[in-house]
């Protein structure tokens, strides 16, 4: 058996709102293997994007541990996780995140230059990433020029590109339809294999969930067997 990748162990996290706790997470456990895609499965507010948001080291739990291979992020500063994060892990929204001056190439070779990777590998890594994706003949097309789902193949180009070990998608599918959907879970699987990555997804789409490895289902910040 392999190690998990990232174990979160009795995680709570609430918020202060208008002088009132609000508590998002409730005492979650989970854990991530390697090369799985795992789906967060819930209603609109049921903290799925909190727990993303935790196990990608951009917020911290009140109470409870994470932990990302050897990081211990709920002991980790700001800054020893911004670290971990531009090294290990890639993010992909529902919005897609893309500079829409830029062209697909420029977007992800903007990636690599914020890892910090070496000029000399951008061009045969962008390449390979937008072959990947599918995007071969599309490559200096602008944002405006690609649609959705094509929008969305660059946006993970960009999430790959710098050989993270765990991409983490916030609602990925939500604003294609269901066949580029489908689409697009199938550039997740392939990329899976081809680059070794784990994939971990938030999503409400129920046709889309048994393409998944595991699937946990979130309700008030818990989560239900």
């Amino acid at each position: 058996m392999k190690s998990p990748l990232l174990t979160v162990s009795g995680v709570h996290r609430s918020f202060q709102v208008g002088g009132q706790r609000l508590d998002v997470l409730k005492g979650i456990e989970m854990e991530l293997k390697p090369l799985q895609l795992v789906m967060l499965k819930g209603r609109s507010g049921s903290g799925k994007t909190t727990l993303l948001n935790l196990i990608g080291g951009l917020d911290q739990p009140n109470e409870g541990e994470i932990r990302f291979q050897e990081h211990a992020f709920h002991l980790s500063s700001d800054d020893e996780r911004t670290l971990i994060r531009r090294k290990e892990i890639g993010f992909i929204f529902q919005s897609f995140a893309l500079m829409p001056l830029l062209s697909a190439w420029e977007n992800v070779e903007l990636a690599l230059r914020m890892a910090g990777i070496p000029r000399s590998e951008w061009k045969a890594r962008v390449k390979h990433c937008l072959e990947l994706v599918g995007l071969g003949k599309r490559m200096h097309h602008r944002p405006f020029e690609l649609s959705g789902g094509e929008q969305q193949r660059v946006a993970i180009a960009k999430a790959i590109a710098h050989r993270p070990s765990l991409i983490l998608a916030d609602e990925p599918t939500a604003e294609l339809d269901s066949q580029m959907g489908a689409q697009i879970m199938s550039v997740f699987r392939s990329i899976m294999k081809t680059e070794q990555i784990t994939i971990c997804m938030t999503t409400h789409d129920p046709t889309i969930l048994e393409v998944a490895d595991h699937v946990y289902e979130m309700v008030d910040g818990k989560f239900v067997s």
